[in-house]
C-alpha cells in the first residue's frame, strides 16, 4: 500500500510517521500554514476552515469546506486541500480575499482566513447564480449560510457580509473553478499504525472483527472534539467516510433508503425535498462546515439524546440497517437506543443506512429549542408526522430529544392525538409536557423544557407544514 500522502495548495506532501489522532489543524500549522488558526478546537468557530476537493452533485468535483481542527489528516490521504495561503498572495489576492480587504471585513484578522475558505466555498458553489435579494442571500446568489460556522470575535459581520454580497462569478480562467470541471480525488485506502481507511465494506468489517474496541469515524466531527478537548487517544481509528456501500440515496413507493456515511449536505441536496421533515431539520442542524462532514450514521452511532436526527427519524418511524462480519439486520430506530450513550449496536457491527418507510406522514414539523437559532446543542428538539382525514388526526408520531437519556418517541401523546381535531391539540400538548425524564442542566431547567414540549406541539399545530 503506498505512503500516505496529502495534496496542499497544489503541492503533494507525505504524511509518513504522522501520529494517528494528529488533526488537518495541527499538520497544516507545523508545516508553516498558520492561517488557519485553533479557536474552539469543536468546530464551532471556524477559524480553522479549508477547503477540500470533494465529489460534486452537479459538477464532478465541488470545494467542500471543513473544520480542519476536527479532521484527522490522515483521513485526507490522497486528497486535495487548498487553505487560504493557497487562494491568494498580498501581490495578487484572491476575489474573497480582496473583497474582505477592501470593505473592511478583516478586522482583528484572526479570524479572517477561515471566513475567507468558508467564503470560497459558496463563491465557487456551481449553482450559484444572480438573484432577487432577501436578507440572507445577496443578489449575487451568496447564501450568508455558509457563513454560519464563522465566528468573528470583534462583531463585524455587516462589511463580512458586504464582502461576500459584492462577489461576481469567478472568472473563466480560475484555476480552482477549472478544478471542479474534473473528477475529485478517489479514495485512498490507509493503512498505519493506529488509523486504517479500508477499501470497501467487506475490509471494513474483517478490521472492526479484528479491532472490535476500534473507533469509527466518518466526518469525526464528534470524535475530533473528543481529541482536542479530553485527549482521546484510540488505539485503533477506522474511517469508513468514502465507503461506497454506505454512500447510497434511493427513493422509492415504498421505502427512502439513506447511507449513513452520506454527509447532511448530501443528504439535502441528493433527496432534493424527498423527505419534508428532513428539510426542516437540516437547516438548523449545527452549521455548514459540520454539515459537510457530519453523517446520519455518525449522529445515530454516537447515541447522544440531544442528537437532532433522532427524533426527526423517530417522528418518520425510521429503522436502520446495522451489518457486521455475521451478517445484516434491520432495528426500527425507536428500539435502537438501550441508554445513555448505548444502543442495540454491538462491537464490529456498523449503521449501513437509514430507511425510512413510505408514505411519510401527511403534515410534518420540527421545532429545536436552543440558545442560538444555528450551530447550538439543543435543549429540547420535537419533530411531528401526523395524517389527518377530514380535520381528524388518524395517525401521530412525535420524536423527542433532550427530555431523557436517550431520544424517545412521545407514545402517549401520539395516542391522545389520534382522534383528535387537528389543529386543535392543547388537551394533547398537555401529554407532551409530561412525557419523558427532563433533568436541569446548564441548557435548561426541567420545568423549562417541559413547557417548551407543551408549547412546540401548540406551534407545530398552527405552522401545519404539508408533506
Amino acid at each position: 500500500m503506498p505512503s500516505p500522502s496529502l495534496t496542499v495548495n497544489g503541492r503533494t506532501v507525505p504524511l509518513d510517521g504522522v501520529p494517528a489522532h494528529t488533526t488537518a489543524l495541527d499538520w497544516l500549522r507545523e508545516s508553516g500554514l498558520v492561517g488557519a488558526k485553533e479557536g474552539c478546537a469543536e468546530g464551532e468557530c471556524g477559524a480553522c476552515s479549508v477547503l477540500v476537493a470533494r465529489p460534486g452533485t452537479t459538477t464532478p468535483t465541488r470545494w467542500t469546506a471543513l473544520n480542519a481542527c476536527l479532521v484527522p489528516v490522515l483521513a485526507l490521504d490522497g486528497q486535495e486541500v487548498v487553505t487560504a495561503e493557497g487562494l491568494g498572495t498580498p501581490d495578487d489576492l484572491h476575489p474573497v480575499q480582496h473583497e474582505m480587504a477592501v470593505r473592511g471585513g478583516s478586522q482583528c484578522g484572526y479570524c479572517t482566513p477561515g471566513f475567507v475558505c468558508s467564503m470560497a466555498a459558496e463563491f465557487y458553489r456551481p449553482d450559484r447564480a444572480p438573484g432577487e435579494p432577501t436578507p440572507e442571500h445577496g443578489a449575487n446568489g451568496f447564501d450568508l449560510h455558509a457563513l454560519s460556522g464563522n465566528l468573528c470575535r470583534c462583531t463585524g459581520y455587516r462589511p463580512i457580509r458586504d464582502a461576500a454580497y459584492a462577489l461576481a462569478a469567478p472568472d473563466a480562467d480560475d484555476a480552482l473553478a477549472g478544478r471542479q470541471t474534473r473528477p475529485a480525488p478517489a479514495a485512498t485506502p490507509t493503512d498505519v499504525p493506529g488509523f486504517a481507511r479500508p477499501a470497501d465494506l467487506p475490509a471494513a468489517l474483517a478490521l472492526l472483527a479484528e479491532h472490535p474496541d476500534a473507533v469509527v469515524v466518518a466526518g469525526s466531527t464528534d470524535h475530533g472534539v473528543e481529541v482536542n478537548l479530553r485527549g482521546l487517544r484510540a488505539r485503533q481509528v477506522v474511517a469508513i467516510d468514502r465507503l461506497p456501500e454506505l454512500h447510497g440515496v434511493s427513493v422509492t413507493d415504498e421505502v427512502v433508503e439513506i447511507g449513513a456515511a452520506v454527509t447532511l449536505s448530501e443528504v439535502a441536496a441528493r433527496l432534493d425535498g424527498a423527505v419534508p421533515l428532513l428539510d426542516l431539520l437540516l437547516p438548523q442542524f449545527a452549521s455548514v462546515l459540520i454539515r459537510n462532514g457530519a453523517t446520519l450514521g455518525g449522529n445515530l452511532g454516537t447515541g447522544s439524546p440531544i442528537g437532532d436526527a433522532a427524533p426527526v427519524l423517530l417522528a418518520l418511524d425510521a429503522s436502520l440497517v446495522l451489518v457486521s462480519a455475521a451478517g445484516e439486520r434491520e432495528v426500527a430506530l425507536a428500539d435502537y437506543f438501550t441508554g445513555y450513550r448505548r444502543s442495540v449496536r454491538t462491537a464490529g457491527e456498523l449503521i449501513r443506512a437509514v430507511r425510512i418507510p413510505q408514505p411519510q406522514p401527511g403534515l410534518v414539523g420540527f421545532t429545536k429549542i436552543a440558545k442560538r437559532r444555528f450551530d447550538d446543542i439543543s435543549s429540547v428538539a420535537v419533530a411531528v408526522g401526523v395524517d389527518v382525514v377530514d380535520g381528524e388526526v388518524t395517525r401521530a408520531t412525535i420524536g423527542l430529544g433532550g427530555v431523557a437519556a436517550t431520544p424517545i418517541r412521545a407514545r402517549a401523546t401520539e395516542e391522545a392525538l389520534v382522534g383528535a381535531r387537528w389543529p386543535d391539540v392543547a388537551a394533547a400538548a398537555d401529554v407532551l409536557a409530561g412525557e419523558g425524564t427532563p433533568l436541569d442542566d446548564h441548557r435548561a431547567s426541567a420545568a423549562y423544557r417541559r413547557a417548551m414540549l407543551r408549547q412546540s406541539l401548540l406551534k407545530i399545530a398552527a405552522a401545519e407544514v404539508p408533506a
